[in-house]
């Protein structure tokens, strides 16, 4: 019992010190982010009708670090200073799938193929979304700026959206990058290891192949498996990476890590609340009908590019900038999780918590 601890826990530890390096770039990116991307500037990009609020919310999506909790009261925000139904679907449906820390964390356990179809499917998928909405729902819906559904909707859980209230900009993209977005993911990263671990070590090797040897059936069960539940775009890629490893495509991968982050109980329920029966229903067919073709799409390109995705890390030990960065990460992420939490026992209110997140 020991020894097969003992290998979850290395397993978990090897995913990690894959992930580490890139991670820490990411996490230095969503905090240039966080000052560059305001509400202001993405609000007036995003107003109006048609198709070009469409491409840009679908767009400006791809690179923000916001989790599928923390982009419903961006999404509403959106939504109430005029972004039209179309352009708030596309926003929901891109942002959450990817993020500047995921696609580089991506870069790092999946291979550079993964990185970037993984973005470019979102990217898609969003677009695709947001035209069918605006094809199909045209009705003129506005929100009131005092609406229930909005003031209801304009808030996230406490874990999503806390950053520090301009003590400079410099400061502020450190904070946001370094302390409030490791806290928010946290959890889910840990849980996604944990998972990692788990399956590299208790499931056989090609398992799921053997099950569900078809890649159509394979790709349902990790749609199935994605949708009721929140997942993480960057706390799922361990998951992820355990899957192919252990005989599941790479294009049924894909479909868990686009249906995962865009879909869940309270992301769905708030979609119909403030956009409505008909936007709602357009939004989940247009998460699972592309994310399934999304998976077949990047199963028959992998062949032609002569690419691996992902790799065998059991075996191999990290060098000195792997394990550097990994050690460094846990310090990090442990200290943002307990700084509100002593914070609170000491009577003093952190910073980051004191309003939200500066992205929009």
């Amino acid at each position: 019992m020991i020894d097969i601890l003992n290998q979850i826990l290395l397993q978990a530890w090897l995913v990690w010190e894959e992930m580490a390096p890139y991670l820490l770039v990411g996490f230095l990116a969503a905090g240039v982010l966080s000052i560059l991307l305001t509400r202001e500037w993405v609000e007036q990009h995003l107003n109006g009708k048609g198709l070009k609020p469409v491409l840009k919310a679908s767009l400006f999506g791809i690179p923000l670090p916001l989790c599928s909790c923390a982009v419903i009261p961006v999404a509403t925000g959106l939504r109430r200073h005029g972004a039209s139904k179309s352009a708030t679907t596309a926003f929901l449906i891109s942002t959450p799938q990817t993020g500047a820390d995921s696609i580089l964390a991506t870069l790092g356990l999946m291979g550079p193929l993964f990185a970037i179809f993984r973005p470019l499917a979102a990217l898609v998928t969003g677009i695709i979304g947001g035209v069918l909405v605006n094809l199909f729902d045209k009705e003129d819906d506005a929100l009131a700026a005092d609406s229930p559904e909005i003031a209801e909707s304009n808030s996230a859980p406490e874990h999503c959206c806390h950053d520090e209230p301009k003590p400079g900009r410099l400061k502020q993209a450190l904070v946001y990058g370094f302390i409030t977005l490791p806290r928010d993911i946290a959890g889910p990263m840990l849980i996604g290891l944990i998972f990692a671990g788990l399956i590299g070590v208790l499931v056989p090797d090609d398992f799921f192949q053997g099950i569900f040897g078809g890649k159509m059936a394979s790709m349902l069960l990790m749609m199935m498996l994605g949708t009721p539940f929140y997942v993480c775009s960057t706390g799922s890629l361990p998951i992820a990476a355990a899957f192919i490893l252990k005989g599941v495509s790479p294009g049924a991968v894909l479909v868990f890590l686009i249906v995962g982050p865009a879909t869940n109980a309270a992301t769905i329920a708030t979609v119909w609340k403030v956009l409505g029966r008909r936007t709602s229903m357009l939004y989940l067919a247009t998460i699972t009908i592309c994310g399934l073709a999304s998976g077949l799409l990047f199963d028959q390109i992998i062949p032609l590019t002569g690419l691996s995705i992902g790799h065998d890390h059991a075996e191999e030990s990290g060098g000195i900038l792997k394990t550097g960065s990994s050690i460094f990460l846990i310090l990090m992420m442990a200290f943002a999780w307990l700084q509100p939490r002593l914070s609170r026992i000491s009577g003093k209110q952190p910073h980051a918590e004191k309003q939200e997140s500066k992205i929009i």
